[in-house]
């Protein structure tokens, strides 16, 4: 929604799809201190967490980091969503705002039905001497940085050394986000229904240090190393920043809980992704 000012979109979808009999509740999935999210005062806003469970769908309408939020608070419910994309790449969405047949395909949905395409999500949680010290889980990527300095990673799946190098840090990600940050990286683009687990290091120091797209059972672990005692971060979809240190353990693995994105137009991946990025 902080890409829809004024809220117009959101409104417009909102009185159609009263017309048509249904109960719509208008919920924030921003940051609330964002200007541009403030709401008219006419538009009554409750709390997403309130209404899933009675929710039939879910409608999002920015960029993909709106469906990203939604799909978290929606992943224990299975209740689909409908992403409408008021950004720039756009690339879980899958609607444009900017074509004006999204009211029909909406609308269609609703009358109609719609496909239903599952995706996977990752279980991502950081060990400190031997305790869990933090659980989450995502739908794009899990995301290890240096605080502005290298730092030392070693990569393992199933236990199994992967790679050993220096570098700004590594991203482990689910198919759906390979197209985002991993693909900026240098990650290779794998098809979103896929069920895979891509490594990819960040600007490493190496000649080593190479992408990898691993089976969906794979358990990844990535080792803060002790050779560079130097301040790193882990977020998980874009959030907020967990301050990890040398020695701790991130594992990464296929989660039970997946994301529900309904499927409405007949655009192959392939072509979104050539439209996406200017082929």
């Amino acid at each position: 929604m902080q890409r829809d000012i004024g809220f117009e979109t959101t409104q417009r979808v909102g009185e159609m799809l009263k017309k048509r009999g249904k109960l719509v509740v208008f919920c924030p999935v921003f940051d609330n201190d964002s200007v541009a999210c403030i709401p008219p005062p006419n538009l009554k806003m409750v709390e997403i967490d309130d209404e899933l469970s009675s929710a039939e769908m879910i409608i999002t309408f920015g960029g993909d980091g709106t469906i990203l939020r939604a799909a978290r608070a929606a992943a224990d419910l299975g209740v689909p969503i409908l992403g409408v994309n008021l950004g720039g790449k756009g690339f879980i969405a899958e609607l444009e705002a900017e074509d004006m047949k999204y009211m029909e395909y909406i609308d269609k949905a609703i009358t109609e039905g719609f496909k239903i395409e599952n995706r996977m999500m990752l279980d991502v949680e950081v060990v400190r001497d031997g305790e869990t010290i933090c659980r989450d889980f995502a739908l794009n990527d899990a995301v290890i940085k240096g605080e502005n300095k290298v730092i030392d990673l070693m990569l393992f799946g199933d236990g199994q050394r992967i790679s050993h190098f220096s570098g700004d840090g590594a991203i482990i990600a689910t198919p759906t986000g390979s197209t985002a940050y991993s693909m900026a990286a240098g990650g290779p683009i794998v098809e979103p229904a896929a069920h895979n687990i891509i490594v990819t290091p960040i600007c490493a120091h190496t000649l080593e240090a190479k992408s990898f797209v691993l089976v969906s059972d794979r358990r990844v672990s990535v080792e803060i190393g002790h050779r560079k005692r130097n301040p790193a971060y882990m977020s998980v979809d874009g959030g907020e920043q967990i301050s990890i240190q040398s020695g701790d353990i991130v594992n990464v693995s296929k989660s039970e809980k997946h994301a529900r994105l309904i499927r409405l137009s007949s655009m192959s991946f392939y072509k979104k992704v050539s439209e996406k990025l200017g082929e």
